[in-house]
Formats: structure tokens, C-alpha cells, sequence
């Protein structure tokens, strides 16, 4: 825990206010700081290092681009209360509009890329049932509950946040692609924390997650019974993980043209990978419709892990 005069040192600065208010906002790049504050970035990067010192901020690498997000919340909370109690400056609104600028230009990045990419998206979605259809069968399958921490696994543009994200306490994606993940801050501005990661390797300790979901993500994996493993490690007594994908299917083209490593998995095949990481299959659901299948499974985990990696089913 940094001390009271680290925090008091790191915030005696007036760019270093205005970088912790605008990531209050949101999560930024030193970038686009930079350009929201009209500094360079090698000096923007050394006011954010302080700030991360204090452990009033993180600093994230993807690709060639650094994100800056807030630290842990037992530091930043005071700080954020006091700052709410004593008012903005005049800075705030001119750093408002300039924000609202970063914002504007991430949705147009966002807009380009999709409509580059709008064919591949159209032909893929095009062999199965409408997204929908599938995103109306995972909300009945999880319910109404109140979810609590929500881990959505290779989030890409971060629908499932968007879907699930409002019913929990706190909302994580992780993606391994640097681009993924800008367009998903441009779609959500903020309104969960987003991280680059492996499937393999997830950002959370040991049963620190209530659901996790992998939509559309498993047919990518090289070794799918490790990436529901490390998914379940991740789930607290009772959590859930909820897999969307395909059935067994034989469209073997997919495999060139959309670097799909699996070509389906079988109903066997899943329960068998859920048995060993300590998951029981609560509930699944097929929805058929064109060429492929695409089939829902949702796990709760028993708390008791029953194999490991590599071990027979």
C-alpha cells in the first residue's frame, strides 16, 4: 500500500490531477493522453509513471501502445472522494471536450475496420442461426440474477460486456489482439476494464470470478480442455462458465479462411473437459439453423478439482 505522502507527492502536480481525472473517465492510451492534455508523450509517460509509483494507476501494454487505467480501488477511493468534495478546476470541461474528441475518433476507427471486414463478418454469420437468437438463448441460460465479477474470455468487440456487463459488479474482457480491444473501448467508453491476455493465462487469481464466458472463442484454441481449465480455475465455488460455439461440423474451409482450429465440438467432448476441471454441465442447448450448429453449454464448478491437464477423462 503506498503511503499517504506518495499519494500527496504524485497528485502535487496539475497534469497529473487532470491524467487521474480523465482516467476516471475511462481507460486511455499515453497517447491519447497526450493528445487530450496537448503534451508530448515522453513527458505525459513520466507523469504517469509517478502516478503509477503512488499506485494511483496501472500502466498496460498491448502491442506498441500503453493503457492506462486506474489502480486499486483502496488507494484510488479516498483520493476520488476528496477530489469529488473540493470541485473541478477550470481545466475540467476544455479536458471534457478534448475527451470527447479521443472518444469520436475511436468510434470512426472502429466504423472503418468493420466496414473493411463487413464480407467476412456477413459470410461467417451467415452459416448459423442469427446473433440474436444466440445472444437471447445465453441470457435465459445465466438468468436474472445478479452475476457479481464477470470474466468474458477473448472478448473481441466486447458484445458480451455489453450484454452482460450492466447485472455485474465488475466487468472484465481480456483478448489477446491489441486491435480487438481498441474497438472495444471504442463500443463500451469505459464501462468495463478490458486487458490483454491469454486464455491460458488469465489476469485474476484463484476463484476471483462468478461467471466466465468464451462465445465464439474455443473453435480458435490450439488445446481447448487447457482453456476451459484455466477458465474454471478462475471461478469461485459455484461460478459458471458459459461456452458458445459450434457442434461437429465438416467445413473444412473454415480452417483456411478463418483460421479455425476445430471444427466443432461434441456435447461428450465438452462434458468430458468440464468433468476435469472440475465443472459440472448444469445445462446446454442446441440452435440449429443453416450450415453449422451452434450449441450453448454453461458449467458450475463444484469447487473440487477432479484432473488435470493432460490426464484421461
Amino acid at each position: 500500500m503506498s503511503s499517504a505522502l506518495d499519494i500527496f507527492r504524485a497528485l502535487g502536480d496539475a497534469t497529473r490531477l487532470r491524467i487521474l481525472a480523465l482516467i476516471r473517465s475511462m481507460e486511455l492510451s499515453v497517447g491519447e493522453l497526450a493528445q487530450v492534455l496537448g503534451q508530448s508523450q515522453p513527458r505525459v509517460s513520466r507523469h504517469v509513471k509517478i502516478l503509477a509509483d503512488a499506485g494511483l494507476v496501472e500502466r498496460r501494454k498491448e502491442g506498441s501502445w500503453v493503457f492506462v487505467a486506474l489502480g486499486r480501488p483502496e488507494v484510488v477511493g479516498p483520493v476520488a472522494a476528496g477530489l469529488d468534495a473540493w470541485g473541478g478546476d477550470h481545466w475540467t470541461i476544455a479536458d471534457a471536450a478534448r475527451l470527447a474528441a479521443v472518444r469520436a475518433d475511436r468510434d470512426a476507427n472502429a466504423a472503418a475496420w468493420f466496414e473493411a471486414r463487413a464480407e467476412e463478418w456477413d459470410a461467417i454469420r451467415s452459416l448459423h442461426v442469427a446473433d440474436s437468437e444466440v445472444e437471447a438463448a445465453m441470457a435465459a441460460m445465466v438468468g436474472d440474477q445478479s452475476i457479481g465479477t464477470l470474466i468474458d474470455i477473448g472478448t473481441g468487440t466486447g458484445r458480451m460486456l455489453e450484454l452482460f456487463g450492466e447485472r455485474a459488479t465488475q466487468a472484465l474482457g481480456i483478448d489477446r489482439s491489441s486491435e480487438m480491444l481498441r474497438l472495444a473501448r471504442a463500443k463500451l467508453g469505459g464501462r468495463a476494464e478490458l486487458r490483454q491476455a491469454d486464455l491460458y493465462a488469465l489476469p485474476l487469481a484463484d476463484g476471483a470470478a462468478d461467471l466466465a464466458i468464451l462465445h465464439h472463442v474455443l473453435h480458435f484454441a490450439e488445446a481447448p480442455a487447457a482453456a476451459i481449465m484455466e477458465a474454471a480455475r478462475v471461478l469461485g465455488r459455484g461460478g459458471r462458465l458459459l461456452i458458445a460455439d459450434f457442434a461437429p461440423h465438416d467445413r473444412e474451409d473454415l480452417r483456411v479462411k478463418d483460421a479455425h482450429v476445430r471444427l466443432g465440438f461434441a456435447d461428450e467432448q465438452v462434458a468430458a473437459w468440464f468433468a476435469a476441471a472440475g465443472l459440472t454441465l448444469a445445462a446446454s442447448d442446441t440452435l440449429k439453423g443453416g450450415e453449422l450448429t451452434v450449441k450453448l453449454w454453461l458449467g458450475r464448478k463444484s469447487g473440487v478439482r477432479l484432473r488435470a491437464v493432460g490426464e484421461a477423462a
